[in-house]
């Protein structure tokens, strides 16, 4: 699904570099090397704050912790996600309530989101999943009416662009995931919070530090999540070439849509408002789980994303209705399945893949 090891090749010397000056500073823990790259991840975002923690999941949970999310309050999200996403509103003691998703983009439907609202409802977390992003403008019209923060899940969305906003630039919290599969990947578990308020930059600054702005000295709540320096560098050499590997993407997605000829096959679609970065390349087939066994018996490497909505896992199912019916949700996670998709494609791979598929569903008919 992912080559990082040719990925880092191209580009080892810049990295290994990068890697032996942290060393000899010695400076490991924040310092220099952390915050450059979070001006740099500032400016190529837009935004006045990007703040680095330990991981993606951290992000949403720091998040939802300088917003003052807490026991009994609602946030309004997607079933069809990472658990991250809802499994830091639990820890929380929030309620996640979810909304239906749009059938061909995946995410979260914003003409749904209205009826959901109720006066614990605290929070919206729309989830630019698979690297296409959310309408925003209805969802920040709904969160304004109803005076409710937005935090963005931009896990999956590196360099995605809503209209002209790069997302997490566009709500009142971005968060971001550099796990090493991203299409901006660190070598081991990263994370980046954003924001546009002076007020929330210094509240999420020292959450991440144990609660303290002095050490020692500890004023809020807050947990131990601090952005490793050596990812920080990794992160800071490849973000120079993070556009032009979304680009990349892009145009390993057109092909995939060529050579995909079968009408039994939904190819990806991007809305006028969005350019995706195809984080996942994902289409929709009846007869998934057959495809994915004909797919595994050729060693050809794929995913489900996701399985089982968060709705009906084990361990949230108590938190919802029992009747809750999401329908778009439920059918996408019955037909979703990702090819594979990195920097490192060729057109004999994806044609050999593609071949593949097009002769499973010429042989079913």
């Amino acid at each position: 699904m992912v080559d990082l090891v040719n990925q880092y090749k191209r580009i080892k010397p810049e990295i290994d570099s990068a890697i032996q000056a942290v060393i000899e500073s010695g400076q490991f823990i924040l310092g220099k090397t952390v915050s450059e790259f979070e001006n740099n991840a500032a400016k190529y975002l837009g935004v006045r704050h990007a703040i680095g923690c330990a991981s993606g999941t951290d992000a949403l949970q720091v998040a939802l912790m300088a917003l003052d999310i807490k026991d009994g309050d609602e946030v309004i999200t997607t079933s069809f996600t990472f658990v991250a996403t809802v499994e830091t509103i639990v820890l929380l003691g929030a309620k996640p309530v979810y909304v239906d998703i749009e059938p061909d983009t995946f995410n979260i439907d914003p003409t749904k989101i209205e009826k959901a609202i109720t006066e614990k409802t605290k929070a919206i977390i729309p989830v630019h999943l698979y690297g296409h992003p959310v309408d925003m403008d209805p969802v920040l019209e709904i969160a304004k009416k109803y005076n409710l923060y937005v935090i963005e899940d931009s896990a999956q969305a590196m360099g995605a662009n809503y209209k002209n906003k790069k997302v997490a630039s566009i709500g009142d919290i971005g968060c971001i995931s550099f796990f090493p599969s991203k299409n901006l990947g660190a070598y081991g578990d990263a994370g980046m919070i954003t924001t546009n308020s002076d007020e929330l930059a210094e509240k999420i600054r020292m959450i991440i530090v144990h609660g303290s702005k002095t050490r020692y000295y500890h004023e809020l709540l807050g947990v131990n999540s601090r952005l490793d320096a050596i990812q920080a560098a990794i992160l800071n050499v490849k973000l120079k070439y993070l556009d032009e590997w979304n680009n990349l993407r892009n145009d390993f997605a057109k092909v995939y849509n060529q050579l995909l000829n079968s009408e039994l096959i939904k190819i990806p679609i991007i809305k006028p408002y969005a350019k995706h970065i195809f984080h996942q390349y994902t289409i929709r087939v009846n007869r998934r789980d057959e495809l994915s066994e004909f797919l595994k018996n050729k060693n050809i490497p794929h995913a489900i994303y996701y399985p089982i909505p968060l709705h009906q896992q084990n361990a949230y199912k108590h938190l919802s209705p029992v009747n809750l019916s999401l329908p778009e949700t439920e059918k996408a996670a019955r037909e979703v399945i990702s090819l594979p998709m990195h920097t490192e494609l060729t057109f004999e791979m994806q044609k050999y893949i593609a071949d593949a598929i097009n002769t499973f569903f010429k042989n079913s008919n």
